[in-house]
């Protein structure tokens, strides 16, 4: 792993940065391969329980590296290019762990998009989010005009995206684009927080609903309430669930234990 992505493992929780402050932390084509092949194992090892995304305190991500941009010159290439980039993001949002993205400065483009495909957003007050690809000619295609919409709504979504302008923390905020602000100092201490939250939870729980949610948004009601009972049947059986009840009923702390 080269310096441009610097990884770390804190208990059960991975810090993934990305670390191209010269270029921005732009994704470029061999950042990408770096954190495809990161992402595919992390999604094997279940001693990480959470994940968390952050870049450098001054930007978070300014997206695609402008100067491979310039490499589309047919439909073909103008495909696959963004093809790689959802791809990539669809491997972030089906992480089995809960993700938090810890946003610093500017989250533009497919830095806004990578924000995006993770559960949760924790913003430093001088983060700023937005998909500006309209003002060249295009639009966000690494999954901005999908994933968007479903968080903040469409009116809300077009807007963003239709004039390409950003918007500040407080903004992403009253949008629900965002979990929390805090001050830029106490950005990756919040997240890390929250992150204990979630690992102290039952880890199969938690990967079973965030699948359902996710999978949810893309069924019918009646699929997904089919979708949501099997999946109880199954955790039903679980040792989690049964300390779960026993320790309700002990009036006690449970003692999860699922690896």
């Amino acid at each position: 792993m080269s310096q441009d992505l610097i990884y770390r493992q804190d208990g059960a929780i991975s810090i993934v940065q990305l670390n191209r402050p010269a270029k921005k932390n732009s994704l470029n084509r061999e950042l990408r391969r770096e954190l495809r092949e990161l992402l595919n194992e992390l999604a094997k090892n279940k001693n990480v329980r959470a994940v968390i995304f952050t870049g450098g305190e001054e930007i978070f991500c300014a997206g695609a590296d402008i100067s491979e941009i310039t490499d589309v010159k047919d439909s073909e290439t103008g495909y696959h290019q963004p093809r790689d980039f959802q791809t990539l993001f669809d491997l972030v949002e089906s992480l089995p762990q809960p993700v938090i993205a810890a946003v610093s400065g500017y989250a533009l483009g497919g830095g806004c998009e990578l924000a995006l495909a993770c559960d949760f957003r924790f913003a430093s007050e001088t983060a700023r989010f937005g998909l500006s690809e309209i003002r060249i000619g295009i639009f966000p295609a690494g999954g901005g005009t999908q994933r968007l919409p479903r968080l903040i709504g469409p009116a809300k979504a077009k807007e963003m995206i239709m004039t390409g302008e950003q918007i500040d923390a407080q903004q992403a905020l009253s949008l629900g684009l965002v979990t929390k602000v805090v001050p830029k100092e106490k950005l990756l201490e919040e997240a890390r927080a929250y992150a204990e939250k979630l690992v102290a939870l039952p880890r199969l729980s938690l990967e079973v609903t965030k699948m359902l949610i996710n999978r949810g948004l893309d069924m019918d009601l009646a699929s997904g309430l089919e979708l949501e009972a099997r999946c109880l049947s199954t955790l039903a059986t679980t040792d989690d669930f049964r300390e779960g009840i026993r320790a309700f009923l002990e009036k006690r702390k449970p003692n999860f234990g699922s690896k």
